[in-house]
């Protein structure tokens, strides 16, 4: 009577736990670097891990380093290993998410940076042209050339809007400001990194900033005394004499309020075709700042406090109008953007007008930049 009673616990313990196993939802992530790249693939995967810990229903697996173009051959595997959602995060893995979710209707797939959708593919981008902006503003403050130096990965849109608001905003507190991009044609290349950043330090450019997916720049702008803006993750701990901000993200923002609604039922593979997360300041997706909860390394206040810069015709610190616009974004009703028109491109076209802003479409698709960048930039139009 004793085993029978053990056993029949024992199966209902067993059933119990396999109807738990059921009941959770199998979400996968591709990534293009490897998680320890201290930028776009560790905030991916440190939002990962966050919307597990909160969500208990919720079992995820990733993949790493898959490079641009070989996302097929994974996407395969992790449908056959059950996934329900699958998180393609890069801009180069778009085509071929598009594909898969042709290949698989019965599938979520989310993909990062692009603007390709169908009935169950959604875009999703936590963004930080607005953040850019604000740096570009004191990267415009601090410089004493007048050349800004960026280290950049890839002439996509993403990039062109993100360089082109640093641009604005440099220009902004210093008209006479340039930004000299300088493309290294990778998100994760420590040695180019370090080589790119070493040739604009040569060539003059005293401030420096970066879309590449480790601490490189800013370690190398720290041993020549050059004031940075970090990228992605906080970076003050790499030079905390020398990263004056930067742009922090917090993709779990995103990943928990997608999930939940997938779980609840609110997305399905049938409604997913105008889906598309534009999350900014306001939503607390992206963050100004050098480390979390310190917007400006404090080294570095004096300085722009000290840099004056007119703003409707009133003369105002550059410390002071870098707070005052980041309280407006991160407000619920935002009344700037830095790209309001009139804005035209460094070739002389007008491309937004006077009172016009640009749309989140328009920014996805954006390929010209504007002035005060100079480098020669792929697919711009003339």
């Amino acid at each position: 009577m004793k085993k029978m009673t053990w056993l029949a616990t024992t199966l209902a313990l067993t059933a119990s736990m396999a109807g738990a196993q059921s009941d959770k939802l199998k979400a996968c992530f591709i990534y293009v670097g490897p998680v320890g790249d201290i930028g776009w693939t560790y905030a991916h995967d440190e939002a990962r891990r966050a919307a597990e810990k909160q969500l208990p229903w919720l079992e995820t697996k990733y993949v790493e380093s898959v490079p641009e173009g070989n996302a097929t051959p994974v996407i395969d595997r992790l449908v056959a290993e059950n996934c329900k959602v699958i998180f393609t995060t890069s801009f180069g893995f778009m085509d071929q998410t598009l594909e898969a979710a042709k290949k698989y209707p019965n599938v979520i797939f989310a993909h990062a940076s692009g603007f390709k959708r169908a009935p169950n593919m959604a875009t999703y981008m936590a963004d930080f042209y607005q953040v850019y902006y604000l740096n570009g503003l004191m990267a415009g403050a601090l410089t004493k050339t007048g050349n800004i130096g960026y280290v950049a990965a890839f002439p996509i849109p993403e990039l062109k809007r993100h360089i082109s608001a640093f641009a604005l905003g440099a220009r902004a507190a210093n008209p006479n400001a340039k930004v000299n991009v300088k493309w290294i044609n990778a998100w994760f290349d420590p040695a180019k990194a370090r080589e790119a950043s070493e040739a604009l330090i040569a060539q003059k450019n005293d401030v420096l900033a970066f879309t590449e997916d480790t601490a490189t720049v800013v370690q190398t702008a720290a041993r020549r005394k050059v004031p940075s803006f970090a990228h992605y993750s906080p970076m003050y701990k790499f030079a905390p004499d020398y990263v004056v901000s930067g742009q922090l993200v917090h993709w779990d923002k995103i990943y928990v309020d997608f999930l939940k609604k997938v779980k609840s039922g609110e997305y399905t593979t049938k409604n997913l075709q105008n889906v598309d997360y534009w999350w900014l300041m306001k939503e607390g997706a992206v963050e100004l700042g050098t480390q979390n909860g310190m917007a400006i390394n404090p080294k570095w206040v004096p300085q722009l406090k000290a840099a004056k810069m007119k703003v409707n015709g009133k003369t105002v610190s550059v410390y002071d109008h870098v707070m005052e616009l980041s309280k407006n974004l991160t407000s619920a009703k935002p009344t700037f953007d830095p790209f309001t028109g009139p804005i035209k491109d460094r070739n002389g076209v007008t491309r937004v007008p006077a009172g016009k802003v640009m749309t989140p479409a328009e920014l996805n698709n954006m390929q010209w930049v504007v002035p005060g960048v100079t480098g020669q930039v792929a697919d711009e139009p003339k």
